[in-house]
């Protein structure tokens, strides 16, 4: 983000406590000191204020970046985001566009209970005009949202709140892993971006195929590590634009596919990932897809690990498909 608003002066930064502050888990901290008051500031709490501001000063031709401090938070701005944000460019038939990120802390892991954990990417995937990004990483962070920026677009861009501290693996009964000791924290300090649209392979593999986003992508890592099955875990990073081509590739070569997300099963992204799948590998499948994924109830605080699909419930999952 940085980069982006040394290159591009119209990038203004908006959001709950994000210039003084740095949001709440300071991933702005200093910017408003170096870019002054009027590109980087502090808004009332109001979600529905803060994006309707912000898809104006995007039709105006400035490239806002706001943030919401949970993606709880966001429902009240739902309706801008779904009835203008998205629709500008339909509906002026080209004439506006509206390039705006939105930026949220997404999921649990962090006892935050019902009201501080939720995972609503399936609600935006389900929108027309907009683009969805979860990175898993620093590296992933820093090229997917420069990339989200410069997009004209509106990118709803969820950040695993997980992962901020490191690649947790969902073993929350051992020490954190610091990002200090993984490769994907190597960040370059200059201008680069990740291509909206495009997966990565994350662990190569031959006999199932992972598919996992955000904290899911360490956890099913972990998962194969611990069953010793030679899984191939993609890292899907964007749901909207999404990388068919790398995961029809792989499915086809595997014959299996598990789905994991930390979302609630119903009506979940997992589901239109599985109905692809089925789709464009049915003759290739050796076994039914396998959905691992968070239970359709609230969001628990006192049993947050019974509800958060970990490396044993994957792990399961990866024995059955091997099974049948």
């Amino acid at each position: 983000m940085d980069v982006s608003m040394e290159q591009d002066d119209n990038v203004v930064l908006l959001g709950q406590d994000i210039g003084y502050f740095g949001g709440v888990f300071r991933c702005t901290a200093g910017l408003q000191e170096k870019y002054g008051k009027t590109r980087c500031f502090d808004t009332p709490i109001s979600e529905l204020g803060i994006v309707g501001s912000a898809i104006g000063m995007a039709a105006y031709g400035l490239k806002p970046c706001v943030e919401i401090q949970f993606a709880d938070y966001m429902y009240p701005a739902f309706d801008q985001i779904v009835s203008e944000a998205a629709r500008l460019r339909f509906r002026s038939a080209g004439e506006f566009s509206c390039p705006l990120v939105i930026r949220m802390p997404t999921g649990g892991g962090i006892f935050g209970g019902q009201t501080h954990s939720q995972s609503p990417e399936a609600l935006f995937t389900h929108v027309s005009g907009l683009k969805v990004v979860v990175p898993s990483s620093p590296h992933d962070a820093k090229g997917l949202l420069i990339a989200a920026i410069e997009d004209p677009d509106p990118v709803i861009f969820l950040e695993p709140k997980r992962l901020y501290n490191g690649p947790f693996d969902g073993h929350h009964d051992r020490p954190v892993t610091a990002w200090s000791k993984h490769p994907l924290s190597e960040v370059p300090e200059g201008y680069f971006t990740s291509k909206l649209g495009e997966a990565e392979i994350r662990r190569q593999g031959s006999a199932v195929t992972v598919l996992a986003y955000g904290t899911m992508v360490y956890v099913a890592q972990t998962a194969a590590e611990e069953t010793s099955i030679d899984a191939e875990v993609i890292d899907l990073r964007t749901l909207l634009p999404l990388d068919l081509e790398t995961i029809v590739g792989s499915v086809r070569k595997t014959g299996r596919c598990i789905v994991v997300h930390e979302a609630t099963l119903t009506c979940g992204f997992g589901a239109e990932l599985a109905a692809l799948v089925q789709e464009h590998c049915f003759y290739h499948l050796e076994v039914p897809i396998v959905r691992v994924t968070g239970w359709d109830t609230p969001y628990p605080h006192a049993q947050e690990w019974d509800y958060f699909p970990g490396p044993k419930r994957v792990g399961e999952a990866l024995l059955e498909a091997m099974e049948a």
